[in-house]
C-alpha cells in the first residue's frame, strides 16, 4: 500500500495531530481534528482510520506518562482497567462484522447530549484528586466495567470515547475531572494498541505519515496533560463541553444527511 502525501500536507498533518493530541489529552475527541484532516489529505477512508489510531496511540501513551508522574494515575486501578479495555476493544472489532457502527450513531448523539447536561450541572469535585492507597473491590470492579463497556464501544465505533471514559470515571467512582482525565488514558492507551495491532495486520496504517503525526500528537498530549493537571476541573470541564458540543454538532449533521 502506498498513498502518496506531499510535503506540505505532511506538515499540515503534523499540524493537527499537535492539536488532536493537546485536546484529546484533556477531554478526548481528538479524532475530530486529525482524522478529518487525512481524509482531507487524500487518504482513502479504511487508510485514514488506521493510520490515525497508529499515530494517536502515542498521544494515549504521552499523555498517560505525563498524568502518572503527576500521582493522577493510581497503578492497582490500572492493572484492571487495562486488560479490561484491550479486551473490549478486539470484543468492539469483531461486532463490526456483525453489526453496521451507523446504527449508533442517534443513540451517541442522545447520550453526548445527556453528557453536556451532566458536565454543565455537575457541582465542584470533592476534594482530593489525587488516588486513594488502593481503591476497593466495588471500585475496581466498576473500573473493569467502564474499561470492559467504553473500551467496546471504540473498538466498535468510537467518537467520543475519550469523552465517556471521563464522565464514567467521574460519576461512577467520583473522581474529578482531572483524575477521571487520567483514568481515561489507560483505557484509552489500551484500546488503541488494540486497534494499532488489528489495522497493522491488515497492512492499512500508512507509517510514512503516522510516524510524524506520531511525534507532533506525542508533544501535543504532553502539553495536554500538563495542561489538565495545571488547569484541573474548571479547564477539563470546560474543554470537554467544547468536545462534546463538535461532537454533537458532527453526529447531528451525519443523522440528518443519512
Amino acid at each position: 500500500m502506498d498513498v502518496d502525501v506531499s510535503a506540505l500536507h505532511l506538515i499540515l498533518l503534523c499540524l493537527a495531530a499537535l492539536i488532536a493530541g493537546l485536546v484529546d489529552a484533556i477531554a478526548g475527541g481528538g479524532g475530530l481534528i486529525s482524522l478529518p484532516a487525512l481524509l482531507a489529505a487524500g487518504l482513502p477512508p479504511h487508510v485514514a482510520l488506521g493510520t490515525n489510531k497508529g499515530q494517536s496511540v502515542f498521544g494515549a501513551f504521552a499523555a498517560l506518562v505525563r498524568f502518572s508522574r503527576a500521582g493522577l494515575v493510581d497503578g492497582r486501578l490500572a492493572r484492571v482497567t487495562f486488560p479490561f479495555g484491550l479486551g473490549g476493544a478486539f470484543a468492539g472489532v469483531a461486532l463490526v462484522l456483525l453489526v453496521k457502527p451507523e446504527v449508533l450513531k442517534p443513540l451517541v448523539l442522545v447520550l453526548l447530549i445527556a453528557v453536556a447536561v451532566f458536565l454543565a450541572f455537575r457541582k465542584s469535585p470533592r476534594p482530593g484528586d489525587t488516588p486513594e492507597p488502593g481503591p476497593p473491590a466495588r471500585a475496581r470492579a466498576i473500573g473493569a466495567l467502564i474499561a470492559l463497556v467504553i473500551g467496546t464501544y471504540d473498538g466498535f465505533f468510537g467518537p467520543g470515547t475519550g469523552t465517556f471514559l471521563i464522565v464514567a470515571f467521574s460519576s461512577l467512582l467520583g473522581h474529578g475531572l482531572a483524575r477521571a482525565s487520567a483514568d481515561a488514558k489507560v483505557v484509552n492507551f489500551a484500546s488503541n494498541l488494540a486497534s494499532v495491532a488489528l489495522f497493522a495486520f491488515k497492512g492499512v496504517v500508512l507509517w510514512k505519515v503516522a510516524l510524524p503525526m506520531a511525534g507532533a500528537q506525542f508533544v501535543g498530549a504532553w502539553l495536554g496533560a500538563h495542561l489538565a493537571v495545571k488547569g484541573g476541573d474548571t479547564l477539563v470541564r470546560k474543554v470537554v463541553l467544547g468536545v462534546v458540543l463538535a461532537l454533537v454538532l458532527k453526529l447531528g449533521h451525519d443523522v440528518v444527511t443519512a
